[in-house]
């Protein structure tokens, strides 16, 4: 079964083609209004089930959108309106799932709910976002960031803030994609070490600087993430501030990185927080092109886990 669960479980070459399927969908798209089918339907005939754990607005309506361009048809599902929650369990929930649709895409919190539907489901999945990663939103990263500058192989990603689920995929993909990252925030949100270590295993050149303005020296890319969770508690969020505060992507910052550095953020933000409005609206940001961009990739997903 060709699942899509994590960019380290999954082939370099693959990304690779992934990567540029996307870029050629996304071409052939040039001029054509929003709403229009794509030229190829490769997904005509297909049902595919959109599983929403946790709100979404990016991943939802990028793989509704996706699907119909393709061809497809969409099934958007919440927890709560499934048994799943309530009591059945995700085997028989993936089971009975696979019986209906062609494809599932599952948005969760705990890694253990994805893995135990893509073991029980006789269709491919895809992972949308967990608490500990999001390899689609890096997917759509890469494609923004080779559109700008060319190939990410060799070039160097620094990461300010919290070593969060985007940050480990980040560091998946610099071992598979071999470009260089850089994490910078506080010890005591340091992302997993054996997400840190897989990118070395990999080749790839990875360090942890505590200061900000060492870290970015020579980027080519700088990206940042919301500090908070919406579960977080209000000690909890004004003691994660406290501890990210010296680490805001602000002028100051993409100024020691240089003028061709760019910047992303996943959405959605909080301005003034994590980034400062004049970097996410300046020249070096390209963060709707990353956000489109999650359209294209996963359409580029969708089309590797089926095989058309």
């Amino acid at each position: 079964m060709t699942h899509f669960l994590d960019i380290h479980k999954t082939a370099p070459g693959d990304l690779r083609a992934m990567i540029d399927t996307a870029q050629s969908m996304k071409n052939a798209r040039d001029g054509k209004p929003r709403g229009a089918p794509d030229s190829e339907q490769p997904l005509a005939g297909h049902m595919v089930a959109l599983i929403f754990e946790k709100p979404s607005t990016r991943t939802r309506v990028s793989f509704d959108v996706g699907v119909r361009q393709m061809g497809g048809q969409t099934m958007v599902l919440s927890g709560n309106d499934m048994q799943l929650g309530h009591g059945e369990t995700i085997q028989d929930t993936a089971r009975v799932l696979s019986r209906y649709v062609d494809l599932i895409m599952i948005r969760t919190f705990e890694e253990v709910t994805l893995l135990e539907l893509a073991e029980a489901a006789t269709v491919p999945v895809i992972n949308g976002l967990t608490n500990r990663s999001h390899p689609c939103q890096i997917m759509a990263d890469i494609l923004t960031f080779e559109e700008h500058r060319g190939p990410i192989a060799g070039k160097k990603v620094v990461w300010s803030g919290d070593g969060n689920n985007v940050c480990a995929s980040f560091l998946h993909a610099a071992g598979q994609f071999g470009f260089d990252f850089t994490f910078t925030g506080p010890q005591t949100l340091d992302p997993e070490p054996d997400f840190v270590g897989f990118a070395r295993e990999k080749g790839a050149k990875i360090a942890i600087e505590r200061d900000p303005f060492k870290a970015v020296e020579g980027a080519d890319l700088v990206v940042t993430d919301t500090w908070l969770s919406m579960h977080d508690s209000m000690s909890a969020q004004e003691r994660r501030h406290n501890q990210l505060r010296p680490y805001q992507v602000n002028e100051a910052l993409m100024e020691a990185a240089g003028p061709d550095a760019l910047f992303m953020h996943c959405l959605p933000a909080h301005r003034e927080e994590e980034a400062t409005s004049a970097v996410m609206d300046g020249p070096q940001s390209v963060i709707f092109d990353e956000a489109e961009n999650r359209l294209h990739a996963q359409k580029a997903v969708m089309r590797w886990c089926l095989g058309v």
